[in-house]
């Protein structure tokens, strides 16, 4: 079973939010994706932390609704800039998840 994310109702309309499918994440970001809906093990200790979202890129909630991931990039010993950004009340089970692989710069919805 994978995590499917739904798009977020507090997305105003006419907002435009960029996507991308399951399948176009890398295959780290797919083992991520399946890490969050185990709830886990995580590679990093900072994996499952709250994300501030003091980007404002992601749509405005609550502090502590959304969480970070990181997506391994090959060939790195440190964490480097992939994340997965997921948002809900129940960490295994989010309302949407992001991708992003610029260190917050920017996000797409993962679909699938």
């Amino acid at each position: 079973m994978l995590v499917q994310a739904r798009t977020p109702s507090s997305v105003l309309p006419g907002s435009a939010v960029a996507s991308v499918a399951y399948t176009g994440l890398p295959p780290q970001g797919q083992e991520v994706m399946e890490q969050i809906r185990q709830g886990g093990p995580f590679r990093y200790e900072k994996d499952g932390s709250v994300f501030g979202n003091r980007e404002r890129l992601l749509p405005g909630q609550k502090r502590g609704y959304y969480r970070e991931y990181t997506v391994p990039t090959p060939g790195l010993r440190h964490r480097g800039a992939r994340r997965i950004v997921c948002g809900g009340q129940k960490p295994r089970l989010p309302d949407a998840c992001y991708y992003t692989e610029d260190h917050y710069s920017s996000f797409r919805l993962i679909v699938q």
